[in-house]
């Protein structure tokens, strides 16, 4: 074989692995997020009844979205123990380990007996069930986005790492429909007795999907190499990367002020204003769970748009900056658009508000992976991020309720929303300086 053919060779290789991995990053995703965010749609439709009985409305509602709050608690603490773990001995074994505790969470939920049956049980296990969601999909952002990154191309690294997020939309999708044709046709009794289990026991496909990846699957060429210098430096005592990255943690709490904006406009769409349009407005809820799921759309269309636009300008950050603008100001549009209760308008409001967030996603990805090292990537990257959705994104529907109790005004909200959107612009100035979070005599730079 001549020289020619062996490049190529190589080359058809190199691309069949990399879109192997790409295919399985956007598979896990799916799955991972469709869990986890069927719960976002179940708390604002049965879970407040059935778990959290109470004679006022409101109440139910709060402490339902307190449960869906509760899951990104987990997250910091998938993020660091998935972390070390992934940073330590690998992408893919995080990964996987993920995958298979929120297989087992999912469905555990969709088994678990209601308030009616066994009690004040059903809620404190739900709770702890909904934390376990939490734990693993903390684990399981860093392992996906970073196998993608990693062995993406050098003038792709952003549509590399916005790929798998096609798992947010794809799961989000995918469950909202699942709860349409459920809703639509099942009685009212029906889809409140079992109905809304059913999305919960679907999790159990993910079990073939952690076999793919185990078999077919290579772990990142970036890890392989730090895995290797840190081992060749004999004597040499290793700390964990999640100490590593917390004794220098200012690229972190960079990211988490920068992302939490981004959480809580993504969560005010498609959580908040389900609950606003049927709860408040009186939409039915086959149009918000419609308008969600076209907004959904919207989303990934923006965001592989604007990754791509990152790739080609080089320029990351003013991508950012200007969907954080454009967030801050269609907040207050987003709400009357809904309030008119018009089909048309709704999904027009959720769409376009979708199109800023996807503008978010696009550059993030990969920009905050530049923000460490390869031997702590995993660990730095997924603390930021997810403490970004600790303070963003968790609070989001809850703190909507509340001002929308104490108010009785979607003004309010946008203030909230909006004001969140632009100040997340003084971190994202600081970001540029930032480097690596380790010292450079480390061996975990090399």
């Amino acid at each position: 074989m001549g020289v020619r053919e062996q490049q190529h060779t190589a080359e058809s290789t190199g691309t069949k692995r990399r879109n192997r991995v790409l295919a399985a990053a956007v598979a896990a995703n799916s799955i991972e997020w469709y869990d986890f965010l069927i719960y976002g749609t179940a708390a604002s439709l049965v879970i407040n009844t059935h778990f959290f009985p109470a004679a006022n409305p409101t109440v139910g509602v709060l402490a339902s979205f307190a449960t869906f709050a509760v899951g990104f608690a987990g997250r910091p603490i998938g993020a660091a123990v998935f972390g070390h773990f992934g940073d330590r001995f690998g992408r893919k074994p995080a990964l996987l380990t993920a995958m298979l505790m929120m297989a087992l969470s999912s469905t555990l939920i969709g088994l678990l007996p209601t308030y009616a049956s066994i009690g004040v049980a059903a809620p404190v296990i739900l709770v702890v069930l909904r934390i376990a969601q939490g734990i693993a999909v903390g684990g399981q952002w860093g392992g996906a986005t970073l196998l993608a990154v990693e062995h993406a191309p050098p003038n792709r690294r952003a549509l590399f790492g916005a790929i798998p997020q096609l798992g947010l939309p794809i799961g989000m999708i995918t469950g909202t429909l699942i709860f349409l044709v459920l809703s639509g046709s099942l009685s009212a009794d029906q889809f409140s007795a079992w109905g809304w289990r059913v999305p919960f026991l679907i999790s159990v496909l993910m079990f073939p999907l952690a076999y793919y990846i185990h078999h077919r699957i290579e772990d990142s060429p970036q890890f392989k190499q730090a895995e290797a210098a840190l081992r060749a430096q004999a004597g040499e005592r290793r700390r964990s990367s999640v100490i590593e990255v917390l004794r220098r943690p200012k690229a972190v709490l960079l990211i988490t002020a920068m992302y939490a904006a981004n959480g809580i406009a993504y969560y005010l769409v498609v959580t908040g204003s389900l609950d606003y349009g049927t709860r408040e407005v009186g939409a039915a809820r086959s149009t918000m769970l419609l308008a969600v799921m076209i907004s959904m759309v919207t989303w990934t269309l923006s965001m592989l748009f604007f990754a791509y636009l990152c790739d080609r300008t080089g320029r990351p950050r003013l991508i950012y900056a200007a969907s954080q603008v454009f967030n801050a100001v269609w907040v207050f549009a987003l709400f009357p658009l809904v309030r008119t209760g018009e089909t048309g308008l709704i999904i027009l409001a959720l769409a376009v508000a979708q199109v800023g967030v996807g503008a978010c996603f696009g550059p993030a990805q990969t920009m905050f992976a530049d923000m460490f090292p390869p031997s702590v990537r995993y660990s730095g990257a997924s603390l930021g991020y997810q403490l970004a959705n600790i303070f963003g994104s968790a609070p989001a529907p809850l703190i909507m309720v509340a001002i929308l109790a104490a108010t009785g005004s979607t003004v309010w909200v946008s203030v909230y929303a909006g004001g969140m959107a632009l100040l997340a612009l003084i971190p994202l100035a600081f970001s540029a300086r930032v480097g690596q979070v380790v010292s450079p005599k480390s061996p975990l730079t090399q």
